[in-house]
């Protein structure tokens, strides 16, 4: 059985779970989620925790079974706590600003860019080179953040473009004459 799977997942007091033949469905303070099941996984309450077991020793099964638990946690932090991303902006005239359900990205181009924010999904612009990217759904989260990310990646000279607030740029040396 896969280590990941042999710890259960708490479930905190303010979230509720309910598990049917092929989904477990999860709600709490921040929203709802949902997940589909493996028939090679049986997933089980037990008091305040979840169990996810392989229902055979096959190696998918097995492996299955420690994703999914990985996947259950998840949904559980994100409908109790949420999950958020932070990117910078580093660059001369490099600018983020929310204009309603958009984000208008200014960032050395001919032309805006303007960035339709998904359902689920709230961009928050505290400064013009910071942009926070929340969310329940951990997955989701981090797919807009690297979307908004890959209009301008870091480049390795200046260190210009957007990149997410713990990243590390490498920078090379500028050519010598």
């Amino acid at each position: 059985m896969s280590r990941v799977a042999k710890a259960p997942v708490v479930i905190p007091s303010d979230v509720e779970v309910s598990i049917s033949e092929r989904s477990v469905d999860i709600k709490g303070a921040k929203g709802e989620l949902s997940h589909r099941v493996h028939e090679l996984v049986t997933v089980e309450r037990k008091n305040e925790q979840i169990t996810v077991a392989a229902r055979d020793e096959s190696k998918q099964s097995r492996a299955l079974s420690g994703t999914t638990r990985a996947l259950l946690a998840n949904i559980v932090t994100g409908v109790s706590k949420g999950f958020e991303r932070k990117l910078e902006i580093v660059g001369v005239g490099f600018r983020a600003k929310m204009e309603g359900k958009k984000l208008n990205l200014s960032l050395g181009y001919s032309h805006p860019i303007n960035f339709e924010i998904p359902e689920g999904i709230t961009i928050e612009v505290p400064s013009q080179t910071e942009i926070i990217v929340k969310g329940i759904d951990k997955q989701r989260v981090g797919q807009v953040a690297a979307n908004i990310r890959s209009y301008r990646k870091p480049e390795p000279y200046k260190g210009k473009g957007i990149r997410y607030s713990d990243e590390h740029v490498v920078r090379k040396e500028a050519k010598k004459t």
